[in-house]
């Protein structure tokens, strides 16, 4: 029942908001805290969650604490910094960590909370602000049986896929990185596949109404390719900063198995471009100026 939990929420960017708020619509108590006053007055008022002052203030007396922030990085300060969880989550609580950070990440944090801490719940999503909008995302999720089932209402609320890929926290982050790389090389082809039609002499719009009917089709040409086409960089539903720090993910990953992912390498460096070019706080459909040779 979704008022059996009480849910701190720590992250409220593009998809962080619209899960929040799916959370509160379907009739759980929500406390949630940003670190951008902006975004936390966004999402304030009768329909929207309870704000706090901090990270730990959110989470005091919470049932699962969800982390939905950009990197690693901010992750770990909102988990361990005196302003952050700290000694202000209970001890029968859950973190559930729906951002993309990593696998060796994830496991730090679980060694760090040790035997006697929250159990973590790993379940990065996929999806867009769209489907985060609709709770249509997929959840990929890694975690202890018992915790994921605490979590499931919650899950469930948000996604319409929820795929337990394994019994340990990190597994999630696994399954998300596989994810991250195909979208990835997705959006960075999708970008050199449209810059390619119009050095051709070809009007892109067509190229792409054509395409997107057929076997060359994919989720990211539509998406992304409308948005290159529409040349609307801002707001960023998605930023391009995202998926440095994604591929750089992939690419550690890969690293530390001992596997070459040259397709995923030639897309970071797409991305690096456009962060180099001060790109990098757009959507992240920018990178078809990159692929048009724009600085």
């Amino acid at each position: 029942m979704a008022g059996s939990l009480n849910v701190g929420w720590v992250g409220l960017g593009a998809m962080g908001a619209p899960m929040a708020g799916r959370a509160v619509a379907a009739g759980f108590d929500v406390v949630a805290f940003d670190n951008d006053p902006d975004r936390l007055s966004a999402v304030a008022g009768p329909s929207g969650p309870h704000p706090a002052a901090t990270a730990g203030q959110a989470v005091q007396g919470a049932d699962v604490a969800v982390l939905m922030v950009a990197t690693p990085e901010q992750a770990e300060e909102v988990l361990f910094s005196p302003d952050g969880f700290g000694g202000s989550l209970r001890a029968e609580a859950t973190v559930l960590i729906m951002a993309t950070v990593g696998p060796d990440a994830i496991s730090t944090w679980a060694q760090r909370f040790g035997p006697s801490g929250p159990p973590i719940v790993d379940a990065p999503v996929s999806g867009g602000t769209a489907r985060a909008r609709s709770g249509e995302l997929l959840a990929m999720v890694g975690g202890d049986e018992a915790a994921v089932q605490k979590v499931r209402p919650l899950l469930a609320t948000l996604a319409g896929t929820i795929v337990v890929v394994g019994p340990t926290p990190g597994d999630g982050q696994r399954m998300k990185l596989v994810n991250q790389l195909l979208c990835g090389v997705h959006i960075a082809v999708a970008a050199e596949a449209l810059a390619f039609a119009e050095a051709l002499g070809l009007d892109a719009r067509e190229c792409w109404e054509v395409l997107r009917h057929g076997a060359a089709a994919s989720f990211m040409f539509e998406d992304r390719g409308a948005r290159m086409l529409e040349e609307k960089f801002e707001p960023p539903r998605s930023a391009l900063d995202i998926f440095v720090k994604d591929m750089g993910l992939v690419m550690g990953a890969a690293r530390e198995a001992g596997f070459s992912t040259p397709m995923a390498e030639a897309a970071e460096q797409i991305y690096l471009a456009g962060r180099r070019a001060g790109l990098g706080r757009l959507d992240d459909s920018v990178v078809i100026e990159v692929m048009r040779g724009h600085k």
